[in-house]
């Protein structure tokens, strides 16, 4: 959907989640956000009124909730769904982004754990909370292709905690580097934990 089709509360929600992925939680001011979202800035108020900690919160849900929205679409593009498949996908779309467009961006999440971890415990729930329903979706997706239950929630952790790693490392060097080595090196592991007809 895109933003003019949103409403404010969503454009907010939207745009902080965006400014967040490039500047942090400290460097992404409610004015900010409000311009971003071309919404009134009394409507922030309105809209969150336990203030910026509310809305990063909302943003950090937002997010969670896109990247496992995103599972179901990469496996629906892939004319054969495999594990390896499945995380080359995800690991795509970041290179593909920071091919076309530079490394300024991260995951949101990820940056609003680092700067409120200790200092906002709302945050700090809101980003475990986003980070259980990714890993779910990858989770789930990964024992429709044939993975055993009691594996899958660990190599949802292990695929994620992957790219996140990545992400880090590719924004640090400014080289896709990071993300096109361990989608060449887990997509093994991934496919190995498959469960054969018979097996």
């Amino acid at each position: 959907m895109a933003k003019a089709e949103r409403g404010p509360r969503e454009r907010m929600i939207f745009s902080a989640a965006q400014l967040i992925r490039r500047d942090g939680v400290v460097s992404t001011g409610m004015r900010d956000v409000a311009l971003d979202a071309a919404a009134p800035r009394g409507s922030l108020q309105h809209y969150f009124p336990g203030g910026k900690a509310e809305l990063v919160d909302e943003a950090v849900g937002w997010a969670g909730a896109y990247a496992a929205g995103r599972i179901a679409r990469f496996l629906a593009a892939l004319p054969e769904p495999t594990p390896s498949g499945l995380f080359a996908s995800m690991v795509r779309q970041w290179t593909d982004e920071y091919e076309a467009e530079g490394f300024a961006g991260g995951c949101p999440v990820a940056a609003a754990m680092v700067d409120c971890a200790e200092s906002v415990p709302s945050t700090r729930k809101a980003a475990s909370a986003a980070f259980a329903t990714w890993t779910g979706a990858v989770a789930q997706a990964l024992t429709g292709m044939g993975v055993p239950g009691e594996r899958a929630g660990a190599l949802a952790t292990l695929m994620i905690s992957s790219l996140e790693g990545a992400i880090l490392l590719a924004r640090a060097e400014r080289d896709v580097r990071a993300l096109t080595t361990v989608a060449r090196e887990l997509g093994p592991v991934l496919d190995a934990a498959v469960r054969t007809p018979g097996g």
